[in-house]
Formats: C-alpha cells, sequence, structure tokens
C-alpha cells in the first residue's frame, strides 16, 4: 500500500506506523538477529542454559537474553522467541538500541561510532515497523505477484547486516517518498550539466543522442531545449543528468549553490516518467516504460556503511568495463552454456564541482554528490512467459513464518532437490567458472541478482551492479587500459573467500536455514546438492584442475569473514573498493559444508572420474 498521497503534510500521519505494538513486533525481530549474527561472527558467545536453551549477558552481567536455538551450518543460528532479564531475573522489555549498549563492549563499538550505530539501529527500527504495519502479502500470493510488486514486499533487507537500513539523511517525509519499501512512485529531477564541468560516457552500440531521446522522447527533450533558450543558453552546451529528488532539495541545491548561480548548472525540473525505488534505495526502475533503463543516482545518504554517492571520475569508467564483461561472457562457452547475462551499465554522466576535487581526496562525499548511470532494464530481453524476481525473494518469509521459495518449488512441480540443483547451476556455476577460468569475483548477494523463472523454477540469472562490484584478482592480469581499475591485488589466502563468503556464508546459510526450518529440503541433501553441482562444473572443465586444486573449495575449513565487524568499526566507509581484502575481518574458521561431499576417484571402464563423496 502507498500511503504517500495520505502522509504528506500531515506530521501525526507520517509516523502512524511507530505505535508501540509496532515497535515492539519490531524490536524482537532485531534483537533476535542481532543475537543471531553476532554470534556468528563470535563477537557473542552464548552459552547453553539446559533444555536447548541458550543465554548471553551483557558486558556488565546485570542483563541476561535467553532463547532456544539450533545451531545449523556455518555456525547459522536460528534463534527462536527471546526473553530478556534483569539481576534478579525479573523479565525486562526486548529493546535493541539498549542491547547495542550493553553489548558495546563485546561489539567493540568506539565512542565515536557508538551514537551513528544507534541512530543506524533505529531507522532500521523504524522501516521494520513500516513493513510490519502494511499489509503484507502471503508466500503463495507473492510468488504470482509482479517484479515490482514483490521488490517493493521485501522486509529483511541485507541478511548478514544487523543495521541494513540506516538511510541517515532520510526524514520521515523522505521515507515516506523514497524508500523502496514505500512503493511510491518518483519522478527523477532534471539537470543540465554544462560540458566544461561534466563527462559523458557511453558503450559502443549507442551514443549520448540516442539515449536521450529513448530516455525522454522529443516532447520532453524540447520542452528542456525550451528552458534553457528562455535563459539565453543553448541545449548543445549542456549534458543532461537525472538527479534524485532528495539529492536536489538537500545537497546540489545548497552546496553546489555556485554552480547553479553561474548557469554551469541548471534546473530543468521533472521528468515524465515514474519510477520506483529499489532496495539499494539509489537506483529506479522506470515504472512508465519498463523497458527503458534502470537509473543510478547520487545520494549522499549514510546506508549500510557507505555514503551512497557516485564519482563523476569513478562513472567515466563504467561502460568499458560492462563492454568488456559482456564480451568476456560471450566468447566463453562454459558461461554462454549458462545463459548467464549481465544488465549492462551502458551510459554514465557526472559532474566535476573543480573547487571541491582541488579541496579533497578521492574518498570524499564531495565528489561524489552528482553523477548518474543507466543500466539496462531485464523486462527488455526476457523471453515468453518467463518474469524476474529479485533473489532476494528467495529469504523471505512472509508473516506466518511461509517461505517465499517453498512456494516457488511447489508452484515449479520439481522436487526441492532438483528446483534447487537447477538454481545452482544458473547462478553458482557462472561464479565458480569467473573465479577458476578469470580470477573474477562477483558481489552477488540477492540485491545483485535477478532470477529468470520459467513458473516457479529457475531457468537462468541476470548479474547486475557490475563497475562498483566486479574485481579480478591477479594485478598482472592484461586487462585493456580502460578497464584496469577493476584490478585489486588480492592475497592467495583470502581470494576463495569470494565464494566460501560472499555465496556460502552470505546467502546459502541463509537459504539453508529457511528450507530447512520449512520442511522442506533437509540440510544434508542442501549441502550435498551443492557439492554436486560444484563437483560437476569441475569435472566439465579439467583443463583447470591446476586450478581447482590451488583454491580448493572443498577444503575442511575456511575463514570466518565478518560483515558487521567492519561496519561495527568504521560505518562511514567499510571497505575501500579499490583494495576490498585490505579491510577484511577475520574470526578463525568455519567449517566447510561441502567438504564432506567432496569427490573422490572412481575408475570406470578404465576411466577415472569424479563422484561426489556419500555423507560418511
Amino acid at each position: 500500500m502507498n500511503r504517500h498521497a495520505d502522509t504528506v503534510g500531515d506530521p501525526a500521519q507520517a509516523v502512524s506506523h511507530l505505535t508501540p505494538e509496532l515497535w515492539e513486533r519490531a524490536n524482537r525481530r532485531l534483537v533476535r538477529k542481532a543475537l543471531a549474527e553476532f554470534a556468528h561472527e563470535r563477537l557473542l558467545t552464548p552459552r547453553p542454559a539446559g533444555d536447548g536453551r541458550w543465554a548471553v549477558r551483557a558486558d556488565d552481567g546485570t542483563v541476561e537474553y535467553r532463547f532456544a536455538a539450533t545451531v545449523m551450518s556455518l555456525d547459522h543460528w536460528h534463534i527462536g522467541e527471546v526473553t530478556r532479564h534483569g539481576p534478579c531475573g525479573e523479565a525486562l522489555p526486548l529493546d535493541a538500541l539498549e542491547f547495542v549498549t550493553e553489548m558495546r563492549g563485546s561489539l567493540g563499538l568506539s565512542d565515536e561510532i557508538l551514537p551513528v550505530y544507534l541512530e543506524e539501529i533505529t531507522s532500521t527500527l523504524a522501516s521494520l515497523a513500516y513493513k510490519l504495519g502494511r499489509r503484507q502479502a502471503g508466500a503463495a500470493e507473492l510468488a504470482t505477484a509482479g517484479f515490482q510488486e514483490i521488490e517493493a514486499a521485501m522486509t529483511e533487507g541485507h541478511p548478514c547486516f544487523v543495521a541494513n537500513s540506516g538511510r541517515i539523511g532520510y526524514g520521515i517525509d523522505d521515507h515516506h517518498r523514497y524508500a523502496p519499501e514505500a512503493a511510491a512512485p518518483v519522478r527523477l529531477i532534471w539537470l543540465a550539466a554544462h560540458r566544461d564541468h561534466a563527462t559523458f560516457t557511453c558503450s559502443r552500440d549507442i551514443d549520448y543522442e540516442r539515449l536521450m531521446r529513448g530516455e525522454l522522447g522529443e516532447e520532453v527533450l524540447a520542452r528542456f531545449a525550451g528552458t534553457l533558450a528562455g535563459l539565453g543558453l543553448d541545449l548543445a552546451d549542456y549534458l543532461l543528468v537525472p538527479v534524485h529528488p532528495w539529492q536536489w532539495w538537500n545537497r546540489i541545491s545548497v552546496t553546489f549553490a555556485a554552480e547553479v548561480a553561474g548557469r554551469r548548472l541548471v534546473c530543468l525540473g521533472l521528468g515524465d516518467d515514474e519510477h520506483l525505488a529499489q532496495q539499494s534505495v539509489r537506483t529506479f526502475f522506470n515504472a512508465s516504460e519498463p523497458s527503458r533503463h534502470y537509473v543510478k543516482t547520487a545520494l549522499s545518504v549514510l546506508n549500510m556503511g557507505f555514503m551512497r554517492g557516485l564519482s563523476a571520475a569513478y562513472m567515466e569508467g563504467t561502460p568499458a568495463i560492462n563492454d568488456w564483461l559482456a564480451d568476456l561472457i560471450e566468447g566463453d562457452e562454459v558461461l554462454r552454456a549458462t545463459r548467464l547475462t549481465i544488465i549492462r551499465e551502458r551510459a554514465a554522466v557526472g559532474y566535476r564541482n573543480r573547487l571541491y576535487e582541488a579541496a579533497t581526496d578521492r574518498h570524499s562525499p564531495y565528489r561524489k554528490m552528482l553523477a548518474a548511470l543507466w543500466r539496462e532494464s531485464p523486462v527488455a530481453g526476457l523471453e515468453p512467459g518467463r518474469r524476474p524476481v529479485t533473489m532476494a525473494s528467495l529469504l523471505h518469509t512472509d508473516d506466518e513464518g511461509r517461505s517465499f521459495a517453498a512456494a516457488l518449488i511447489e508452484q515449479s512441480g520439481l522436487t526441492p532437490e532438483v528446483w534447487l540443483r537447477r538454481y545452482l547451476d544458473a547462478y553458482l556455476v557462472p561464479l565458480l567458472h569467473a573465479f577458476y577460468a578469470y580470477d573474477l569475483a562477483f558481489m552477488p548477494h540477492g540485491e545483485n541478482v535477478i532470477l529468470v523463472l520459467d513458473g516457479g523454477a529457475v531457468e537462468r540469472v541476470i548479474f547486475k551492479d557490475i563497475a562498483e562490484e566486479i574485481v579480478v584478482m591477479d594485478p598482472d592480469a592484461d586487462l585493456p587500459p580502460e578497464v584496469r581499475r577493476i584490478r585489486a591485488e588480492v592475497p592467495e589466502e583470502h581470494r576463495l573467500l569470494s565464494i566460501f563468503t560472499d555465496v556460502f556464508d552470505c546467502f546459502l546459510r541463509f537459504l539453508n536455514a529457511v528450507l530447512a526450518t520449512n520442511g522442506v529440503l533437509d540440510e544434508d541433501v542442501f549441502w550435498r546438492t551443492v557439492a554436486g553441482c560444484v563437483a560437476a562444473y569441475q569435472r566439465s572443465v579439467p583443463r583447470l584442475a591446476d586450478r581447482f586444486r590451488r583454491y580448493d573449495l572443498f577444503a575442511g575449513t575456511h575463514p570466518l569473514s565478518c560483515l558487521n565487524r567492519l561496519q561495527l568499526r568504521d560505518n562511514r566507509q567499510m571497505v575501500d573498493l579499490t583494495d576490498p581484502s585490505a579491510a577484511l575481518q577475520t574470526a578463525g574458521e568455519l567449517v566447510n559444508p561441502i567438504a564432506r561431499f567432496a569427490p573422490v576417484a572412481q575408475v570406470v571402464s578404465g576411466a577415472a572420474v569424479a563422484a561426489v563423496r556419500p555423507e560418511s
């Protein structure tokens, strides 16, 4: 339900979701998640409390949290109801903010980081209360819903991060206008940026004029040209830049006021198309014309460890990187066989404010205030009868605890094991081959992957968010000059974490728990199916056998790389994207859930082949 019309201008109605009942429900959910993920990252150490229950004490020992839990593969804590008790055993209400302050020593929160983190937790609670207060479609109903209905229905956010909806900078009115869960139509603001201060780059199969005609249409272009002519200016001297409305009202119109006054930037007003914010907050889907591009905009809002701006300098190389990756996929027979595609970031535009650039380093948010890119829409390339869903939806459960993934499995008519294997062949095999054949890693979390469904079964996948997220981990890789920024020197022992952490620990761990706790698929069957997919891939590419031995995906253990620890240490800039391994926070080892299903050599008709080892 879109509450936008009811809440704008009514300050009381704007906070109607902040009720004691919804706030208490949100706190219960977030405390449960905090206990689970902080225990997983070994920041907290639950101790047995008898009868299958566990306990965690606050730093000063005066407060205790008690809960039932099952510890699953990859040290995943599946936690039931949580209770909180005072020094005399009295029951206390659950409060995620008090939880953080009670555990601040264990969590390593500095005096500087603590208040910002508390604000992020508060914002995450408010977002969750908003989601809990709306009418939610059941899993079965959602399984037949449209692409954007499913996108807006997601309630969890990133499965690993506890503070995953911080959005510091948004006011409550902004939440109703621009948060993905609000599903409020948004018209972007368009600026004209003088070509002396702006740069535009694009893929080889498009140019600026064609892009703008396709995105805006002749009527809007004529209107913009007329606005400039009325000021004695010529559209030919400018590049058009789409801007998030929040960014215009809160940053560009103030921080770049000198550029506006000097007519280096000219506000042209609203575009005609209505857009919907995606889970990534700053990216918009064109709801008026779904075949038109996604638009990714700069947004100077702090969310989940990063200021969500876009650097004009960084955007410049984006189309070339996307072209390079598209060519690589098209030229590789293994990747072609998986039917993997990417939605390319086909064009980028950025404005360079020379005064701020001279006064700051490359990490400064002042360099990331005005840029945008256009990304292909997945809708245009769909085969008849197919539909897209965000991969994040596989982890979604409805108000009754029913799994969206389970509803898709039932809809598909396949057995859960066969359904899972088809999904893994489409999702995991491209990631494995990119790593082993090219030292190439993606950031393949749920929001960055689109599943193409045939009925309820996964037929193929689409990767997105390419240029900012991919990395070639061989610093000596021979890459075209315009692509070399994606090279990074990653230590040997960290390279396979692109699979162990980003895929196994940060996604499959949760999918396994959802399916197992919903009674859909046993844990052993889940991980045996994963192992079978890996083994089949490795058998299919014998020329990479040395790489498989060098980077052993069936190793007994792997390092536990911790995402919350990054955010707790620095929630403004968790990672330098040009040196991603430098910031890693590890906490011992995790048992690899596919190790016990490692292939063993068998001899059949005189030929050595590999088979998945049965459970011992």
